[in-house]
């Protein structure tokens, strides 16, 4: 491989044949796509933003026909594949949809001082699922900020965004049959002061247009039954208690949650799952399940009324039957369920998908079980772990050093070959507790993103430290011009940024 390419591209591609020469690139540039196929997708305005974004006195015109760069149809390539080739006259892209907006991710790497090395790239990814998560209930960041972070997943080549929409903290999603998860449940006090925010539909269908023009599929997610605080702040009949309720400042686990045994808890649940499943269009609804404390279960009348009717032997069972109830519904409307690997505590709902983060465990039980398993450990996945040892590093208790996360390998061992088929891809988190400002989420994001897109990406034989290392020298270089801010895993000296 080409000295230039090594140190430019990542995830790293499946094959890269160097050519002669170069592709000098010019003050203007043009670029066309291929008519004919079935597709009506255009990723012209899109690789023109994103080479204008890099080099500012750049242009770019789109136009029909002959062209400097031109993306070209092509059946018989995979759904995300694409072919690259770049000679001293011409760039063609050749793919379907999916296929043209990671080639053209790529090409933005490539890109060079004076121009891009000629070259032939063949290239498709290892997984299906390549995620990334956002947590918008500790700190609410605006419609900008998530666009930058869905620009990241895309030109890395991932290709989820997995949007944390509720939690104790706060409620983000407005839902016309509930106008008060908006005035009440989006809001806490902080210093006093009212904090927080909502997305409107609107905001919604724009950053859902914003992700599908870079062929990212956006997961909502809506928790339950636990990490309910916010909505009950609004609704306290939907509780076991009926107790006054605040939305939470401060993180942890709180007994208070959604009431099992009451019918109005579903009725409210199924009104907002309907709206959330008509504003978004994909095939997934993730309704989280994680840390659901059975306390109040235990002594509410309601939930053991509803215990002895299902012929339930414990509380885990009941969280499993308020689940599986739920991922009926869901499956009504043509969604699939995902939960965090807790739905599995009192038997698994028939058709749902395990999102494993308690370590691996989980995953590997339910792809036994003949589930589809993502794997989000936090080992390996979680962003908002340390980066390092040094003391004034930010981030939570854990720590997870980029080798750390290079070195997933997201199907484990212990999986035989039909159960390890069931492991449809990776995903990082990022959890915002402890980041109040989006400078700071990107430095806790960057480059360990860099480094999960090429576990994501590259099958796990064909990965090299050393070599991601010698190509990430040159990939904060490309980061800084598309304006991020990353931490740099060498600089002895840091600036936390605030």
């Amino acid at each position: 491989m080409s000295k230039s390419f090594m140190h430019s591209l990542i995830p790293l591609p499946k094959t890269y044949r160097k050519g002669e020469g170069k592709f000098l690139w010019k003050s203007s540039l043009s670029i066309s796509v291929e008519q004919g196929g079935e597709s009506d997708s255009d990723p012209s305005h899109l690789l023109s933003g994103w080479l204008t974004r890099r080099r500012s006195d750049l242009t770019c015109e789109i136009v029909s026909g002959v062209s400097d760069i031109q993306f070209a149809c092509s059946s018989e390539l995979k759904d995300e594949a694409y072919r690259l080739d770049i000679t001293p006259d011409q760039i063609k892209i050749t793919g379907g949809p999916s296929g043209w907006v990671r080639g053209a991710a790529a090409l933005t790497m490539l890109l060079e001082s004076d121009g891009w090395p000629a070259c032939q790239v063949e290239d498709e990814p290892q997984f299906a699922w390549r995620g990334m998560h956002l947590d918008v209930s500790r700190h609410f960041y605006p419609i900008r900020f998530v666009k930058r972070l869905i620009d990241l997943i895309a030109l890395h080549r991932m290709n989820t965004f997995h949007w944390h929409l509720t939690d104790d903290q706060g409620w983000r999603i407005a839902i016309d049959a509930f106008p008060q998860l908006a005035q009440i449940s989006a809001w806490r006090d902080r210093d006093g002061e009212s904090y927080g925010g909502f997305y409107t539909a609107e905001d919604v269908k724009e950053i859902l247009a914003y992700a599908e023009e870079r062929k990212i599929q956006v997961v909502p997610e809506i928790e339950m039954p636990g990490h309910a605080l916010a909505a009950l702040s609004a609704f306290p009949d939907l509780s076991c208690t009926g107790g006054h309720f605040r939305v939470s400042n401060t993180c942890g686990i709180f007994d208070d949650v959604y009431c099992a045994g009451k019918e109005s808890t579903f009725a409210f649940l199924e009104k907002v799952l309907s709206e959330v499943c008509s504003l978004f269009p994909g095939p997934y609804i993730h309704v989280g399940g994680d840390e659901c404390p059975k306390t109040r279960w235990k002594s509410c009348p309601d939930c053991q009324n509803r215990m002895r009717e299902q012929g339930l032997k414990n509380e885990n069972e009941l969280q499993s039957w308020f689940v599986s109830r739920m991922g009926r519904f869901l499956q009504s409307h043509g969604k699939c369920m995902i939960g965090w690997d807790e739905i599995l505590e009192g038997g698994l709902p028939p058709t749902a998908v395990v999102m494993s983060w308690q370590g691996i465990k989980g995953g590997i039980e339910a792809a036994r079980l003949g589930h589809d398993v993502i794997m989000s450990p936090t080992s390996h996945c979680y962003f908002d772990y340390r980066q390092s040892t040094e003391p004034e590093e930010p981030g939570n208790l854990g720590i997870i050093p980029l080798e750390t996360v290079y070195g997933y390998d997201p199907v484990p061992e212990e999986l035989d070959a039909e159960a390890a088929s069931r492991v449809l891809g990776v995903q990082a988190n990022i959890w915002t507790e402890r980041m109040p400002t989006w400078k700071l989420l990107e430095y806790m994001t960057l480059p360990r993103l860099c480094a999960l897109a090429e576990v994501a990406w590259v099958p796990s034989e064909d990965k090299c430290w050393d070599g991601f290392q010698s190509r990430l020298e040159h990939h904060l270089h490309f980061l800084k011009e598309m304006g991020y801010t990353y931490r740099h895993p060498l600089r002895a000296k840091r600036e936390f940024p605030l």
